[in-house]
């Protein structure tokens, strides 16, 4: 297994236009007025549905939205004990330093701590804090505990098999295995303590293979006349707006290795559904780079469409709505969905690739994928999230907002109440990442929601890759969460002054 890297033909290709080509200046876009935080207060009349339509009105009955509470650390965190809360406090102190994340990343990165004495001080001090508070164990039985102790506490758990990408059949072949092993995990836990079992298409078929089927994928949409012999059925992949540009010519059709690499493909996750359905366990298949998502989304979407029965999808797919093209898709997908009758389920996140994203467009000569402003991300959120719940309200599907956003989780929780969903709904659920967001997360729970935290479970060293993209990645992300620091604090003096006192 090897670290998330940006793949060597984009590499190659950033290499040859980064000299020579400058990326389209994108377009202005002027942000949005932040929502006001009274906006969930419990006297608030019902809110104007976020997915505005114009010829909607505003229910004239007064009806009470869920009560979100914020403002008492010492009830949020009272079924955390002192140590987990210094370490956590400690930890996201740490991470929201840039500089001490960039030392950090290059340090561990390096041929220093490969080997030795070094590599095995530096691997127990990483397992003692980082690792610790972002991972649920190193195995099986330490991810057991791990997901009983969420339980005790109202929450639930996504179980992740922490490895990342396979480059050959034999990685392809050990990790789905471990992937197999979680729903065996998640069976023997505490009965629904275990709300997804997560999978990275990237684990189980090979990157480069990927890249191809990505490319021929869009060039079929770029050319409808492109045959693809071995395309099953799916659902749309791309919008009228999608970045077609990372392929820039007519990519030669799969080999007969690469078509027999595709069965084996499909032979794992095949079996993997399977298995989620017989232990009636939903699958969430992980979002990537645009490199590769448009294979990962023709994977999820033939899957879901053979798998996902009634009302109750088992295979759901995740949307980036930091893209710009994300809202459409959703809406083709979700409309194609249910004229052929298949319950669509979707995990809806902001996106973690951005610093990746712009690179590549760039090197091509192409405005970033990413939306213009953080604002607009927000927006496209909120639009998504409205979109789902006025859907699964009225029909079949299942949605999965990951935020770590209090505004965000404020509206979805209001909109819920207003299209009916109420709380403690299997169509609903909220997530957060482990170790990140304790707050938003205890607040949703205690207002009746269902939660779940991303947890990812392996050895230190398997699931360093994670750690490291973690600390890359989602450095704004980490460096925005003084919400939880503040109110850590504000705890942990508390307990300081209670037990002096």
């Amino acid at each position: 297994m090897a670290t998330r890297v940006i793949p060597p033909r984009i590499l190659k290709n950033i290499r040859q236009n980064s000299a020579t080509t400058t990326a389209t200046a994108p377009t202005t876009i002027k942000p949005l007025n932040p929502v006001h935080p009274s906006i969930i207060s419990p006297s608030t009349i019902v809110q104007p549905s976020l997915y505005n339509k114009s010829n909607q009105t505003p229910p004239s009955t007064t009806v009470q939205p869920p009560s979100l509470n914020f403002n008492d650390p010492e009830k949020l965190f009272s079924s955390v004990s002192t140590s987990k809360l210094l370490r956590s406090s400690a930890v996201l102190h740490a991470t929201a330093i840039g500089p001490m994340v960039d030392i950090g990343m290059w340090f561990m990165k390096s041929k220093i701590v490969q080997t030795g004495v070094l590599k095995n001080l530096v691997m127990s001090s990483v397992k003692n804090t980082f690792y610790d508070n972002f991972c649920a164990g190193e195995d099986a039985a330490d991810a057991g505990r791990s997901i009983r102790w969420l339980n005790d506490v109202g929450l639930r758990g996504m179980l992740v098999y922490g490895v990342e990408d396979a480059h050959d059949n034999e990685g392809c072949d050990h990790n789905i295995k471990g992937f197999l092993h979680t729903v065996d995990v998640s069976l023997s836990l505490p009965n629904k303590s275990v709300s997804f079992v997560i999978v990275k298409i990237t684990a189980i078929c090979p990157m480069k293979l990927l890249e191809r089927i990505s490319d021929l994928l869009r060039w079929q949409k770029k050319d409808p006349s492109f045959i693809l012999p071995w395309k099953q059925e799916t659902l749309p992949i791309f919008a009228e707006s999608s970045p077609l540009y990372h392929t820039q010519k007519k990519p030669n059709p799969l080999t007969l290795e690469e078509e027999n690499d595709l069965q084996l493909a499909n032979k794992r996750l095949l079996e993997l559904c399977q298995k989620c359905v017989q232990s009636n366990i939903p699958l969430l298949v992980d979002a990537e780079h645009t490199t590769v998502q448009p294979a990962i989304d023709y994977f999820t979407y033939s899957s879901a469409i053979m798998h996902n029965k009634d009302e109750n999808p088992i295979v759901f797919g995740t949307i980036q709505t930091y893209l710009k093209d994300s809202k459409e898709r959703l809406l083709l997908t979700s409309k194609a969905a249910q004229k052929i009758g298949v319950p669509m389920g979707y995990k809806l996140v902001r996106g973690a690739y951005m610093s990746l994203e712009i690179k590549i467009a760039e090197s091509l000569g192409y405005a970033s994928p990413i939306h213009n402003t953080i604002h607009a991300t927000h927006k496209c959120f909120n639009d998504c999230t409205s979109f789902m719940l006025e859907k699964i309200a009225n029909g079949p599907g299942n949605v999965v907002l990951a935020t770590h956003n209090i505004e965000s989780g404020k509206l979805a929780a209001a909109k819920a109440h207003e299209v009916g969903l109420g709380k403690v709904n299997h169509k609903l659920e909220f997530a957060q990442l482990y170790g990140m967001s304790e707050a938003l997360s205890f607040g949703l729970s205690h207002a009746g929601f269902q939660v779940s935290k991303y947890m990812p479970f392996g050895p230190v060293e398997m699931v360093m890759p994670y750690l490291l993209r973690r600390a890359e990645e989602n450095r704004g992300l980490l460096a925005a969460s003084g919400f939880d620091r503040k109110l850590m604090r504000k705890e942990l003096g508390r307990r300081l002054k209670a037990s002096v006192f």
